[in-house]
């Protein structure tokens, strides 16, 4: 049964309702500020139906997903998914460098 819809596209993080209903990211005690660009969410939203709050999301490419970034110069673990040899999908954990600073 169709429902009533208000469809909003968000450009990118600084759209009007890019954070609706997306939580702040706790800060796991390793990385050190919230990342500037999606402000500790980690992500946003591409669209969101502002009637039923159903919608698309992607993930800062900043902090990869985290919230938070780095300010010194430590590298980050960051999780991933590879196949082993045989084609299965494994978890582990890869290290990324530093975000390079904005000068």
């Amino acid at each position: 049964m169709p429902h009533a819809s208000q469809i909003v596209e968000c450009t990118g993080p600084e759209s009007p309702h890019a954070f609706d209903i997306i939580p702040l990211q706790p800060r796991n005690g390793a990385l050190d500020a919230a990342c500037p660009v999606c402000k500790g969410h980690g992500q946003w939203n591409l669209e969101i139906d502002l009637v039923s709050f159903r919608s698309k999301r992607t993930i800062c490419n900043h902090c990869q997903g985290a919230g938070w970034v780095e300010t010194g110069d430590d590298p980050r673990g960051v999780p991933d998914i590879e196949r082993d040899a045989a084609g299965h999908p494994r978890w582990y954990t890869r290290i990324v460098p530093d975000v390079p600073k904005e000068s």
